[in-house]
């Protein structure tokens, strides 16, 4: 697989029931690479363990004054150069593939899995922990598949080395073969401890991160409350426990390298000890010594290999654990189940069994929640998303079909959620509305409706576009250079042009003044008209606007209506529109129980 194959068509249905599952997964699909690597790497590696024999028998001619062995010898060691040349640079090229190919397959499998899942994602997994997926596990998992087939060579030729010393020398190849197994399990004590001290160096990285993604997030609040100073220390104190954990593990890792190091050198000195021992008693030459000793010292590189994969499959174990538990989320209760075909539009009412919300098709519904939390799962949930996955909730409906039900595609052109803190990318703002559309809305019908005049000129003034042509103008990362109301019509135009055959607003006008809160709402209406559209809201200024008013308290619909009727009828549904305190909302309820007294008619007549 050549990088320029990069990203896959279909990166195919891993295995997620664990870690080395998947680790396994990512092998069988890169079988080829694999195999290429590993016969890549026997030759580099043959060709540097032959490489004493050529010495040996150059040492030997010199002994025995023989001018053709020792020009025997050269020509030996110039093609053995030359192989292990040629073996290095194809078994790097190949192994670092195999390592780019790894990583973007998972990368790939994990962007899929976020646009599957949206904003529920961050629901089921920390914001933390799905950045070090995506960055720092990537990286460990495609170093282990880069390692795997660098290892399987280094044992191959280990095993053809030791037999090859057994049979070229038997009384020096029986010490290193028995030495060599020895050396290679040694560090096995030793991995467990030094997994455990990386796993918790991995989870501090990771709560540092989140600390310093929400406080990025919130760095504009914090400032406005002096409170920025307060977050910093404690990035700073979460900075400082990764770097302990990280000092700790590398402490670890060290040992391991220094006893892969020693007892190596250890055998090194055995073998020579009784080798000279041979050689003086006449039992071997010189150049079979030498050649003994060169081999042995080769050794010591694919005893390296073993301590590399060893490393890297403690530190990808885990890593594609927690990958494999974010790739096993679904959208659905019971992915399963999902249907067949649904090539037909989806159209008709919308339908929550689980609060009772009823938003019949082609109208303009109102929803109002007392908590904001509630509000914004609840949007989440009629967008098919669905927050509680494995709890056996049912789906949302919409035409009698269950969103989960049906392909991804279909559900997310059937029904469009805006979140209340919508994201801007960078751009210009024709890139920003070049959306997947229906082509009914035009992108200037859709700006006019979200009264987004005052944020087009603050763009051409920003970017120096041409005001005639704004569509021109460039949008900064995450719309900086706009005011939040600014933003938030942006992001509202963005979704009108979509024009999905169900609409979802979290929130839209919550950081816009009243008047041109009235003129959205306005536009809004007469944009979606024939459409439906639902807009959680306690603005009275968008209840008013509405074909209907749906209450939800506690989790279930309380009350339908126009919003007059239900401010004149339901004191609950008054004191959250009017953001009455509880205490204020019983005064009230008590003074309108009151009969009026005698004094208090004579004063009204």
């Amino acid at each position: 697989m050549h990088i320029r194959d990069l990203p896959y068509a279909d990166p195919g249905r891993p295995d997620l029931r664990s870690g080395p599952r998947l680790l396994l997964w990512l092998g069988r699909n890169q079988l080829g690479g694999q195999v290429k690597a590993l016969l890549w790497g026997v030759l580099h590696m043959s060709s540097v363990a032959l490489f004493p024999l050529a010495v040996g028998l150059a040492v030997q001619a010199v002994v025995d004054r023989s001018g053709a062995r020792l020009a025997l010898a050269g020509g030996l060691m110039a093609l053995f150069g030359a192989l292990t040349t040629l073996g290095d640079t194809m078994l790097h090229r190949v192994a670092v593939t195999n390592w780019i190919t790894a990583a973007a397959r998972i990368q790939q499998l994990l962007a899929r899995k976020t646009a599957e899942l949206g904003a529920t994602l961050t629901r089921r997994v920390a914001a933390g922990e799905v950045v070090a997926v995506s960055t720092g596990d990537v990286e460990k998992i495609g170093w282990f598949v880069e390692a795997l087939s660098r290892f399987a060579s280094a044992a191959f030729t280990t095993v053809a080395v030791c037999v090859a010393l057994v049979v070229y020398q038997p009384a020096l190849g029986a010490v290193v073969a028995l030495g060599v197994p020895v050396l290679a399990l040694a560090v096995l004590p030793l991995l467990p401890p030094a997994t455990r001290r990386a796993d918790a160096q991995r989870d501090k990285a990771g709560r540092a991160t989140e600390l310093a993604s929400d406080t990025v997030a919130g760095l504009r609040v914090l400032r406005g409350i002096g409170g920025e100073e307060l977050f910093l220390s404690r990035y700073r104190r979460a900075s400082q426990d990764v770097r302990r954990a990280a000092v700790r593990s590398a402490r670890m890792w060290a040992l391991i390298a220094a006893v892969q190091v020693l007892l190596p050198g250890l055998l090194l000195i055995a073998v020579v000890w009784y080798g000279v021992g041979l050689a003086r008693d006449g039992r071997i030459g010189v150049g079979e010594l030498v050649t003994v000793y060169g081999m042995v010292t080769f050794l010591l590189f694919p005893l390296r290999q073993f301590e590399e994969i060893a490393m890297a499959y403690s530190f990808s174990r885990p890593s594609a654990q927690r990958a494999a538990r974010v790739l096993a989320l679904h959208r659905s209760a019971s992915p399963a189940e999902h249907a067949e075909g649904h090539e037909a539009a989806l159209t008709g009412d919308l339908y929550d069994p689980v609060t009772g919300l009823l938003a019949p098709a082609g109208e303009m519904t109102a929803v109002v929640c007392g908590d904001p939390d509630a509000a914004g799962l609840l949007a989440d949930r009629l967008g098919g998303h669905a927050a509680e996955a494995g709890a056996g909730v049912p789906s949302v409906l919409l035409g009698g079909v269950a969103l989960d039900s049906v392909p991804l595609d279909a559900a997310r052109a059937a029904v469009l959620v805006q979140d209340k803190d919508p994201v801007l990318l960078s751009g210009t703002l024709a890139e920003l509305l070049d959306v997947p559309c229906s082509g009914a809305v035009p992108a200037g019908a859709a700006l006019e409706a979200a009264e987004c005049g005052d944020a087009l000129d603050s763009l051409a003034r920003a970017s120096g576009a041409d005001t005639a042509d704004p569509m021109g103008a460039r949008i900064t990362e995450r719309g900086r250079s706009l005011s939040g109301g600014q933003r938030q019509r942006l992001a509202l135009a963005r979704s009108l042009v979509t024009d999905p055959e169900v609409l979802v607003l979290d929130e839209p006008t919550s950081a816009v003044d009243s008047h041109t809160e009235a003129r959205v709402a306005e536009g809004v209406r007469r944009l979606r008209h024939g459409r439906t559209t639902v807009v959680f809201t306690s603005s009275p200024l968008l209840l008013d606007r509405a074909d209907r008013v749906v209450f939800v308290h506690d989790g279930r619909v309380a009350a339908v209506g126009a919003h007059s009727e239900l401010l004149r009828c339901d004191p609950v549904y008054h004191a959250v529109v009017t953001r009455q305190t509880d205490e204020e909302s019983d005064r009230e309820l008590v003074e309108s129980r009151t009969p009026a007294t005698g004094e208090q008619i004579e004063e009204s007549a």
